[in-house]
């Protein structure tokens, strides 16, 4: 009987998929220990979503966490992280020094291996990063990145098994130093007779003794079958998670794909008594997180409009903050137009927040009438070449709205050019705040931006989300009904302008002061807000695109800018946007402050 070894992701992609990666690190370290006693030896400890945001939300130093994890384990047992290619641990992409930095600080810090992957399978985006990995003395875990397209589509190559291969033989001609192989599907939208044959030929085409691992989430209810394909096909490990962070959009339960494997010629080398303690123990430290709803569901529309499980909880909470989750289905429809459009490439952190973006973006203001920066700079080749050509249209109108032409430049050197990136910029910008000069510092601020040199000086706000404070909100929500509220005050006034739903379309309404009359402004998403008239002062209006929080001002009161300029970032979905302005001027308005959430169409300020 072939014992299939596994490893617990359930420290990372658990801990993202279900509580937005928003986890304490005192909770997490004593079920850790208890795992380790249990057996298990092979573990997911940060990465991903885990680095950035234990600086944005829990107000703890990622290197701290990996320096007591390793504490904990003892120096033996596999501790993994999991990086994106010239992205490392970030959004955006960065330059060679600060992708050299992130090996050596993790391997300064206790980690074993860093699975390394690029959501646009460019393999020049993973080439330099991974002989980073291996040069400071790491694992280097190399990932064929998978995703199912969605039905209907006229595409007969992208995403199929002979792609995935033909991927595969271009990183061995590479010569890129590799110790394992990953595929990793984070939508879990591949059918399981593709993993098969995917698996089946890279277990042809690579060296004798090579592991190869297999990663897919449940989202889409397939985890167990295609984690046993990955086995029949020659996988050596599969990725799986504890309760209370197994299942629906995290990954297979460890005691479910054991179960599965029973009376079969495979087993999971585990004691499930053990095991069972472990969930336990796991179950009640994280009670006080809220978990929402769909971080546990099978979702079945999601092989549709590929959503990563590890990025569908963090969107849903984010759309619950700005008042838009009724508008999730639609994005999620809109969102198979915005994949084929785009170039096929995997729908994996950053390209799934593209996606994302785009799809929201479609929905709440047309189909395609603005183009979000991070979509259009993907088309237009700034991140690396997309699986296939993006749709021509859809290139010309970025390059326009963006005013970039596309290329096929390695982004390696387009970074390296940039003033703003880079170990020198980002030692200058603490010099500026009068913070220590570190390496792990200034690691800290080129993937972390603001928010990081925040932290760092002690400013950042807590964003975890506790139950107990989650239901306290929901509490206040509801207005009880008493004989004396005849005798209460009168309500404010309800004038004003409103954003209402109907049959899943947004409308524009207005209500006048006084007389309860509704006047309906089409809808929401086909007709931009009216434009106020200049010569009355207050200038031309600066909008928001859509949902999310101001994070930063770029001007003051009385600056001039340039038609284009960045005025403003806002923070949606995982993704910091910025905001341009749509003409030249002087501003003379600013009406939002940094913190404040923000509705699609709400003015930002004025410039004239």
């Amino acid at each position: 009987m072939k014992k299939i070894k596994f490893m617990d992701v359930s420290f990372r992609d658990g801990f993202q998929s279900c509580y937005g990666a928003r986890v304490k690190t005192d909770d997490f370290l004593p079920v850790l220990e208890a795992a380790v006693e249990a057996g298990t030896d092979n573990f997911e400890i940060g990465g991903g979503a885990r680095f950035q945001s234990l600086y944005f939300y829990c107000q703890e130093d990622a290197f701290d966490m990996m320096d007591r994890a390793r504490e904990v384990v003892g120096p033996d047992i596999n501790l993994q992280t999991l990086a994106r290619g010239a992205n490392v641990v970030g959004l955006v992409s960065q330059s060679r020094d600060i992708i050299d930095l992130h090996a050596r600080m993790f391997k300064k810090h206790g980690i074993t291996t860093i699975r390394n992957f690029d959501a646009l399978m460019d393999v020049r985006n993973i080439a330099y990063s991974g002989q980073c990995i291996h040069n400071a003395g790491l694992k280097h875990q190399v990932v064929i990145a998978l995703m199912g397209l969605p039905p209907g589509l006229n595409e007969s190559y992208c995403h199929t098994p002979k792609f995935y291969l033909d991927k595969l033989k271009e990183i061995l001609d590479s010569g890129l130093p590799f110790d394992s192989v990953a595929f990793k599907d984070a939508s879990g939208t591949t059918t399981p007779a593709v993993v098969y044959e995917a698996v089946k030929g890279a277990r042809k085409m690579l060296p004798e003794g090579t592991v190869i691992e297999f990663h897919t989430h449940d989202t889409a209810g397939m985890g167990v079958a295609c984690n046993f394909a990955a086995i029949e096909a020659g996988a050596d490990i599969i990725d799986l998670c504890m309760a209370p962070v197994s299942g629906g959009t995290a990954e297979v339960d460890i005691l479910t794909m054991w179960h599965r494997l029973r009376g079969t010629d495979y087993t999971l080398d585990i004691d499930h008594e053990k095991i069972l303690e472990v969930e336990s123990m796991f179950i009640d430290h994280m009670d006080k997180y809220y978990m929402p709803p769909e971080a546990k569901e099978v979702n079945p529309v999601i092989p549709f409009s590929p959503m990563p499980g590890g990025a569908l909880t963090a969107n849903t909470q984010m759309m619950r903050d700005n008042n838009s989750l009724h508008l999730f289905p639609e994005v999620i429809r809109n969102m198979r137009e915005v994949v084929a459009k785009g170039g096929y490439g995997s729908s994996v952190t950053p390209v799934s927040q593209f996606y994302f973006q785009q799809a929201f973006a479609n929905t709440v203001q047309g189909p395609w009438k603005k183009i979000t920066e991070s979509y259009g700079k993907m088309v237009l080749g700034y991140f690396g070449k997309t699986p296939a050509d993006p749709d021509p249209e859809i290139v010309r109108l970025a390059s326009e709205q963006l005013g970039l032409e596309p290329t096929t430049e390695d982004v390696h050197d387009i970074n390296d050019r940039n003033p703003e990136l880079g170990i020198d910029y980002n030692r200058q910008l603490l010099e500026k705040e009068g913070l220590p000069t570190t390496e792990e510092n200034i690691f800290i601020s080129a993937t972390c931006g603001p928010k990081g040199i925040a932290f760092l000086k002690g400013d950042g706000p807590l964003g975890i989300r506790y139950k107990a404070d989650v239901e306290a909100e929901a509490a206040k929500k509801v207005q009880p009904k008493s004989a004396s509220a005849a005798a209460a005050p009168a309500p404010k006034s309800s004038s004003g302008a409103y954003t209402v739903t109907v049959d899943g379309r947004a409308y524009n309404v207005t209500v006048a002061e006084g007389t309860g009359a509704v006047q309906s402004v089409s809808p929401a998403a086909a007709q931009p807000a009216a434009q106020p008239d200049a010569s009355s002062g207050e200038g031309t209006p600066v909008e928001a695109a859509m949902p999310g929080t101001v994070i930063a001002l770029e001007v003051e009161v009385g600056d001039q800018v340039n038609e284009g300029d960045d005025v403003l970032i806002i923070e949606a979905m995982k993704m910091e946007s910025p905001v341009k302005s749509p003409t030249s001027g002087k501003v003379l308005s600013i009406e939002v402050a940094s913190g404040d959430a923000v509705a699609s169409g709400d003015v930002l300020m004025y410039i004239g």
